[in-house]
């Protein structure tokens, strides 16, 4: 089964808000930080399954 890893529009915004933050005093971390976010992001397909199990929705594949 392939697996896609898609940014909701919040996601987007809480991003650009993160490196509008960090930006203020360092420009060059906050593209490294949301460098970070991305890759790691575009890495979640190859493990899909890594990570904690949520447990208010009671389904082990979210």
């Amino acid at each position: 089964m392939d697996y896609a890893v898609k940014l909701s529009p919040e996601a987007t915004e809480d991003i650009e808000s993160i490196a509008y933050y960090i930006a203020r005093d360092s420009g060059f971390y906050a593209r490294a930080i949301v460098s970070k976010i991305l890759v790691v992001s575009r890495e979640i397909p190859k493990q899909p399954l890594i990570g904690r199990k949520v447990p208010e929705l009671g389904e082990e594949a979210i």
